[in-house]
């Protein structure tokens, strides 16, 4: 049975915590900031932690072995 690998693009968008949380930028960034308020970008700073369920996907089909921590 081959090893089981992570995907490599995973690795670059999300960080798995200790207690297992996955942690993620916010969506929504990357263009057409003109059309976005000031508070959109402003709490759209920094990383956010994923939902539960949207957590245990990436987990299984992206980061088997922890995300290379």
């Amino acid at each position: 049975m081959p090893k089981m690998k992570t995907k490599s693009a995973a690795k670059k968008r999300f960080k798995v915590t200790g207690t297992g949380k996955v942690l993620s930028a916010a969506a929504g960034k990357r263009h057409g900031m003109i059309k976005r308020t000031n508070k959109f970008i402003r709490d759209a700073r920094g990383t956010m932690v994923l939902a539960e369920p949207d957590a245990k996907k990436v987990i299984k089909n992206y980061l088997p072995n922890g995300g290379g921590i």
